[in-house]
């Protein structure tokens, strides 16, 4: 059994996914379009809100 309380697993996941999205965030700026398309991959592969996210940081257009 994992050690530590659930909700204390949740909060790092959850911290862990938030500095993920922020380093991503910051490639984003120098990303070729093929690189975009692997940010959008990872992100999908994350988070079940990667849609929202995709659309705020204007992947859209790159991806599909």
């Amino acid at each position: 059994m994992p050690s530590g309380i659930e909700r204390n697993r949740e909060l790092r996941r959850r911290r862990k996914r938030t500095k993920t999205y922020e380093k991503m965030k910051a490639k984003l700026a120098k990303a070729t379009p093929s690189e975009k398309m692997e940010i959008a991959r990872k992100l999908r592969l994350m988070t079940p809100g990667a849609e929202g996210l995709i659309r705020d940081w204007a992947l859209e257009d790159v991806d599909r």
